[in-house]
């Protein structure tokens, strides 16, 4: 896990929050651009965790494995949640749902990216 792959899996996920927070405002459903952003993240997300599965059977630093793979877990199951959640609510608040998630994988994806460098608490 570098740097460079947490910047830009937060980057990608605050995109897709920009864009559904632009249809929250407009008070539109999720559609299928949303849909086609948040599996476009998805996949990435997944890459972010084989790749940081392998990076850690690989390395010889301290790294608290169990809570690494906990939260790139989280961070893959995130995405599905909320687009199944803002499908089944049809206001504007399904959108609203789809902002928060995206918003909470931004922020996990410097959590993982600390808990790489040994910066976690």
């Amino acid at each position: 896990m570098n740097e460079l792959v947490a910047y830009s899996v937060a980057l990608l996920a605050l995109g897709v929050a920009g864009f559904a927070g632009i249809l929250m405002v407009k008070r539109r459903p999720v559609n299928n651009p949303l849909f086609y952003a948040a599996a476009a993240l998805e996949i990435a997300l997944i890459a972010v965790l084989v790749g940081g599965c392998i990076a850690l059977a690989q390395t010889s630093r301290d790294v608290d494995g169990v809570l690494f793979v906990s939260y790139l877990v989280s961070l893959v199951l995130i995405p599905p949640a909320a687009i199944l959640w803002g499908v089944a609510e049809k206001s504007r608040w399904g959108t609203g749902v789809v902002v928060v998630a995206m918003l909470s994988v931004a922020v996990l994806c410097f959590r993982v990216l600390g808990i790489w460098q040994g910066h976690y608490v």
